[in-house]
């Protein structure tokens, strides 16, 4: 069958893009008879323009105006055989993406299977900043994947993968559509630790989950045939300012180009001027925050950060581009980032700016949010970095 979203977006042309033009089909599908009001609450669109999606969708024959909006035979089938929502536990489904509803009391057997799981996790390597979330968390990020209508016929990437997201993805799927082998859904994992990736391929064969892994080094570029597929991705990534642009940039390159799809970060709480930094970067890349959840994320032995963490998501635009295409040089994890003395020279004007523990700017983070001591600009690029030698005041 035709794409029926393309061709409506063709003749709307909204600003949103695609995706919400999606959700307004998926409305129609769970909730027939719902009005053209109520479409326009749920997709924060515009009545009118709500209105004017409806009707080219209605001339695409996947929408009737019937007591209400409902979606037509054919816009079922579409939904269903097109989308991979055929076999849905829809009763389930509806429960799971209502916010207001408590989803461990709908799961309490997805959530038993994950925490005998995730007992036999490897240990986490520190040295690479791995941590081990909660079971619970890592089932929350997928169920906020699944509200995002992100999940269900989607090719979803985790871009790093020591908190198992692609498991519990997997997992749920699996309540989601009890009667179907193999849901419409893809989930890959891209990841160096080879001990991770092969207790998820182990969990992921024994399951049935639709969990493919990668071993890669992100420092280096996605390969090819991993770039430009994926409908959104999940990552959490080293606590520096240097690890959240590189493993956000991965991502990127292999998000689809579209406006509108998601990335589930999660990312330490920062002092204000450290956030002011991270939020430089995500205009840099082209993204906008949707939503941030303070406390997201909880992690078992991480009292560096509180054993919390936030959940960021983001948006992709038209100007969304990766900020590292190439292999990336600079210090990533922490500990890295605290023995190393960085040169950074300004794009702009070409000043150097010494950068590490015992200088006068300590991060990275500190020197974007100061700029160029000539020009005030603030993006720069490496040029040079050397292993401070080890003290008392350096960390282990």
């Amino acid at each position: 069958m035709k794409n029926v979203i393309e061709e409506a977006n063709a003749r709307v042309r909204i600003q949103e893009g695609t995706r919400v033009i999606e959700q307004l089909l998926l409305e129609c599908y769970f909730k027939p008879g719902i009005s053209t009001k109520e479409l326009a609450r749920k997709t924060l669109l515009p009545v009118p323009v709500a209105a004017a999606i409806k009707k080219e969708l209605i001339k695409e024959g996947v929408l009737e105006q019937e007591r209400g909006v409902r979606c037509t035979a054919e816009g079922n089938a579409y939904i269903e055989n097109d989308w991979g929502y055929k076999g849905l536990d829809k009763t389930l489904y509806q429960k799971l993406a209502a916010k207001e509803t408590d989803w461990r009391s709908e799961l309490p057997d997805v959530l038993s299977s994950l925490r005998d799981l995730f007992q036999a996790r490897p240990q986490v390597n520190v040295q690479i900043d791995q941590s081990k979330c909660t079971p619970e968390t890592s089932l929350a990020r997928a169920i906020l994947c699944l509200r995002d209508h992100s999940l269900i016929g989607k090719k979803v990437l985790c871009v790093g993968d020591d908190d198992f997201v692609s498991v519990s993805l997997g997992f749920l799927l699996k309540r989601l559509f009890p009667d179907i082998n193999e849901p419409k859904a893809t989930i890959h994992v891209a990841d160096i630790d080879e001990r991770f990736l092969s207790y998820i391929r182990e969990i992921a064969g024994r399951e049935g989950l639709p969990v493919t892994c990668h071993r890669l080094d992100l420092r280096q570029p996605l390969p090819e045939e991993l770039q430009g597929r994926y409908d959104c991705f999940f990552t959490d990534p080293p606590y520096t300012l240097q690890g959240l642009n590189l493993f956000i940039s991965r991502g990127i390159s292999g998000l689809k180009k579209a406006k509108g799809l998601p990335i589930f970060l999660s990312f330490a709480h920062k002092a204000p001027d450290v956030l002011l930094a991270i939020q430089r970067e995500f205009v840099r890349m082209g993204l906008v925050a949707k939503e941030v959840i303070p406390h997201f994320n909880e992690y078992e032995g991480a009292e560096m950060i509180g054993n919390r963490s936030q959940m960021i998501v983001l948006k992709t635009t038209e100007q969304t581009a990766p900020d590292i295409g190439g292999a990336f040089e600079d210090a990533l994890y922490t500990g890295e980032v605290k023995r190393t003395v960085r040169t950074y020279r300004c794009k702009q004007c070409g000043h150097s700016a010494v950068v590490g523990f015992q200088e006068d700017i300590v991060t990275v983070e500190q020197l974007k949010n100061e700029g160029c001591r000539v020009c005030a600009n603030d993006t720069f690029d490496l040029i040079g970095k050397k292993t401070a030698e080890r003290s008392d005041d350096l960390s282990p």
